[in-house]
């Protein structure tokens, strides 16, 4: 039986990888052998996360990057085929921002943050990666939606349609790129434990419901056929193998990482 896990030779390019879901990425992707290039919003953020991922064992680089700043999205993917023989091979693009409000409340500007960041920021990164997969005839590209990108959420409205977008995005571009052996797919993550995302959103849930941490976690837990919120390692070990030769006939797909639930 092939190692379909085994990344020897492959050149792996994280977005978000500052953040936990990112970083957690970039070290699965490394573990299994992947050279692999980080990038975030902040340089220091960048720095600390290639230290932790070195110290690790692990070939990791780094730049930073506002994924809404299209010259320096070129710069982070021209500096990975710079540190990695010319090639990437794998784009993960995580990085993402989310935003909690009644409609009415949501000024222009918080959707257009939600908008530029979510889409603007995967849009540049596959723009400029993909020429790499094209000349190699091979590419893994993983997207990340969301529950709310297929359901919606109350209060989540601006993120919600951002994360659709990128649904759609996905499977146009898989139909697109299907003649060069490019797969491209996104998950969708139910609530995540430990994360970024969660914090900002179960503070809010906390504030509104006037409930403590563990009784909101209790409540959507109860909703989750499998009894728990989703992990780091649930979301890392299938984004892994969407990247993987164990996928290679699976493109064009939203995959949802919810536990069994499928409306938030």
């Amino acid at each position: 039986m092939n190692n379909f896990l085994d990344f020897t030779g492959k050149t792996a390019l994280v977005t978000g990888a500052a953040g936990a879901i990112g970083k957690s990425v970039a070290a699965g992707l490394a573990q299994c052998g992947s050279r692999v290039f980080i990038t975030d919003l902040k340089q220091e953020g960048v720095d600390a996360a290639v230290a932790e991922l070195k110290q690790a064992g692990y070939k990791v680089e780094g730049l930073a990057a506002d994924v809404t700043n299209e010259e320096q999205v070129k710069a982070v993917v021209e500096a990975t085929a710079k540190s990695f023989n010319n090639k990437i091979d794998i784009l993960v693009n995580v990085a993402g921002v989310a935003g909690q409000n009644a409609i009415e409340a949501i000024t222009e500007k918080e959707w257009d943050f939600v908008f530029a960041v979510n889409c603007k920021g995967t849009f540049f990164f596959i723009k400029h990666v993909v020429p790499f997969m094209k000349a190699a005839k091979y590419g893994k590209i993983v997207n990340y939606s969301s529950q709310s990108g297929k359901n919606g959420s109350a209060l989540l409205s601006h993120y919600s349609a951002a994360k659709g977008a990128i649904i759609s995005f996905t499977q146009a571009l898989a139909f697109e790129f299907a003649k060069d052996n490019i797969t491209v797919n996104c998950v969708c993550p139910g609530v995540v434990d430990n994360t970024g995302v969660w914090t900002f959103m179960s503070s809010n849930y906390i504030q509104n419901m006037k409930q403590e941490k563990d009784e909101v976690v209790k409540k959507f837990a109860a909703k989750i056929p499998l009894g728990r919120l989703a992990s780091i390692e649930d979301v890392v070990d299938t984004t892994v193998f969407l990247c993987s030769s164990a996928s290679d006939y699976i493109t064009a797909q939203s995959l949802n990482i919810s536990g069994g639930r499928l409306t938030l």
